[in-house]
């Protein structure tokens, strides 16, 4: 059997291609301005006050956008917690008006009861 050979002997190896030791790093360059800043001075520099305006139409527009949705949320809270409170106020003074009706009506026909039995047994 023919078996082939653990490399290709036509393939460089590392050591054959990088024949001189790394260069040593070089001195750092400072850092470039983040691009925040870098077109935050070239708009200045460049943009006109039409350009702005659109720009702060576009923001204004985002944020309202943005906060639209945070104010509804918040409004509906308040309104099912102020309308839960309301019902339950309420719910309260109708149970306690029913309550107070209900053991007048039961006052009234046990009133009416005893006066019938009683008429009924002074009868002769």
């Amino acid at each position: 059997m023919n078996q082939t050979p653990a490399f290709d002997p036509s393939i460089p190896v590392l050591t054959e291609v990088v024949s001189e030791p790394a260069a040593p790093a070089q001195e750092a360059a400072p850092a470039p301005p983040p691009a925040a800043e870098q077109l935050e001075r070239r708009a200045s520099e460049r943009w006109t006050g039409e350009e702005w305006s659109v720009l702060e139409r576009r923001v204004t527009e985002r944020v309202l956008q943005q906060l639209q949705g945070r104010v509804d949320f918040v409004i509906e809270q308040r309104v099912r917690d102020a309308m839960a409170d309301a019902m339950q106020r309420t719910l309260d003074s109708f149970t306690a008006d029913l309550r107070q009706g209900l053991n007048e009506a039961l006052g009234e026909i046990v009133r009416q009861a005893v006066t019938q039995e009683i008429e009924y047994l002074q009868k002769p």
